[in-house]
């Protein structure tokens, strides 16, 4: 039995289903991958159901009506992990902007001990490739204006390539998360700060997609910078413990 699960979720991602599930698969670890999708038109399930057969007992899919959002297709995705014999649990894009060997340097930190181990484009500078100057200053600036606000010293607060060891799924209630875009990855950091886990940032490489279309909006961007400040101003009132 894996140790490990890397869950996909997707929307339209047929170009690049088939050939991110065969990437994580090539890797010397043994990761199992679970895709969590939302109703997709174009026909991304069907790959996905079509390669459960050619790797059973690695590859699982959980189907959900609609589009109903980042945040809670993770959630789906953790609970369905939960419930099962994991320890590492994480999340990834299935377009390619999450380099799939990173995988592994992402689990030997949690091997050696960090509880929280995020994928990170800004620990060391700023490692971003393909997007245009205004996508990547309105990124890097979110994490500062999240530094700013909720005091937790992450230098890629809004990074999506993260892997979770169980317990910091289990100490958090994510019957009560609230957010489901960008707001959703801060959350889920500012959460596992707050309880006192180790949360470490591992530098990664992020390439913009080249198959798909990107699933950003001013609404999901909207969500994050009001989120934020729910968030600090929730803590002070109800401490973590």
């Amino acid at each position: 039995m894996a140790d490990s699960i890397v869950i996909i979720p997707t929307y339209n991602e047929i170009e690049n289903i088939e050939n991110i599930i065969r990437k994580v698969f090539s890797l010397e670890v043994n990761f199992h991958v679970l895709v969590v999708d939302d109703g997709s038109p174009d026909g991304t399930a069907d790959v996905v159901k079509a390669l459960m057969v050619e790797f059973p007992g690695r590859l699982f899919i959980e189907e959900r009506r609609g589009k109903l959002g980042l945040g809670t297709a993770y959630i789906h995705g953790f609970r369905w992990s939960l419930a099962r014999s994991y320890t590492y649990i994480f999340e990834m894009d299935a377009d390619f902007s999450h380099n799939p060997e990173d995988l592994i340097r992402l689990r030997e930190a949690a091997l050696s001990g960090a509880d929280m181990v995020i994928g990170s484009r800004y620990v060391r500078g700023v490692n971003v490739v393909n997007w245009p100057m205004s996508r990547v200053l309105m990124s890097y600036f979110a994490s500062v204006y999240v530094r700013l606000i909720t005091r937790i010293n992450i230098q890629d607060a809004t990074a999506g390539f993260v892997c979770f060891n169980r317990k910091v799924l289990e100490k958090i209630d994510l019957d009560k998360i609230k957010f489901v875009g960008y707001a959703f990855q801060i959350e889920m950091k500012f959460k596992a700060i707050q309880y006192g886990f180790n949360v470490v940032e591992v530098p990664i490489i992020f390439t913009d997609r080249t198959l798909g279309v990107s699933k950003m909006s001013t609404k999901i961007f909207r969500e994050a910078f009001f989120g934020v400040i729910q968030l600090k101003l929730e803590s002070l009132f109800k401490p973590y413990k």
